[in-house]
């Protein structure tokens, strides 16, 4: 496995599990307001800009790992190539899978640590073209915690079908307990963007020719070294009787109609950076317009 171990930027104050985005005025005592000429993009180079890839060539496919290999997991991706189904792309076809609870899908990534804002830019389509058909058919970004197995962790935004076709997923994943949320999105190709700056997640999403969109805020205590990378699943309707037993579905290739393949443009990683005043939970602190612009690259 390679990993590539990023220098860790300073979070200001202890991280928290619990809580939610609020609007509350900051204070004397609190944080402070983060105006939009002081915010700053994320920066780009460095070591943990070496994990980027643009996916021009088959060696590409080297900086990654996927999870079945290092965690003994089932594979289940029936197909995963660079530059050969999609000239110039990453090409993600997923078996019967889900990432839902305690339920384990397709995984490929880079290990990194500190502070990431991870930045894609991807197609979510059914095998033969235009919205996939089957239900939580899915593909984007995650970062998950190392080995967390009996009390899963990872944060995640996909797009493609959910409960409806047309969507992004954004989802938070504590201690096996996943809270989904959807968002109308128009087919074709999107752009995402996966962060932790501080004690906060985020996930960002455009569709294409748009403009950036906040799909979520969470707070986190997710460790410092996570597993950042891709992740495409379908066909949840498969899993039939098993969709509340993940430890006997995830010991097996679970036999359905996968109908998602995940085409992926690039994938960058960035440093993002808040001032200490700045609460990225507090919407009063840091608002929606200033979080777009400290966690998208500049000029995307």
């Amino acid at each position: 496995m390679r990993a590539k171990l990023a220098g860790v930027l300073t979070v200001v104050g202890a991280l928290s599990a619990c809580g939610a985005t609020t609007s509350a005025q900051p204070s004397p005592t609190g944080p402070g307001v983060l105006t939009l000429d002081r915010a700053q993009p994320p920066t780009p180079g460095g070591e943990v800009g070496e994990a980027s890839t643009e996916f021009q060539s088959a060696a590409d496919m080297s900086m990654w790992t996927k999870l079945s290999d290092t965690e003994k997991d089932v594979d289940r991706i029936a197909k995963l190539d660079v530059n050969t189904t999609v000239k110039g792309s990453l090409y993600l076809e997923p078996r019967t899978s889900t990432w839902f609870d305690g339920f384990r899908g397709p995984f490929v990534y880079q290990e990194l640590a500190g502070d990431i804002l991870m930045y894609a830019r991807v197609k979510a389509e059914g095998r033969k073209g235009g919205q996939p058909e089957r239900k939580f058919s899915l593909g984007g970004l995650m970062a998950r915690q190392p080995g967390s197995y009996t009390k899963p962790n990872w944060v995640s935004i996909t797009t493609g079908t959910g409960d409806e076709s047309g969507r992004v997923e954004v989802k938070y994943t504590q201690d096996g307990s996943s809270k989904p949320q959807e968002l109308a999105v128009k087919a074709g190709w999107v752009d995402l963007a996966l962060g932790r700056v501080g004690r906060a997640f985020v996930a960002l999403y455009r569709e294409d020719g748009g403009a950036w969109k906040v799909g979520r805020r969470w707070p986190s205590n997710l460790p410092d070294v996570l597993q950042w990378g891709l992740t495409a699943y379908t066909d949840w309707d498969s899993y039939n009787v098993l969709k509340k037993d993940a430890t006997k579905a995830n010991a097996k290739q679970i036999k359905g109609v996968p109908d998602l393949k995940l085409t992926v443009d690039f994938v960058r990683f960035l440093r993002p950076e808040l001032p200490e005043y700045a609460d990225p939970l507090n919407t009063a602190s840091v608002s929606d317009e200033v979080l777009i612009k400290a966690m998208t690259p500049a000029g995307a």
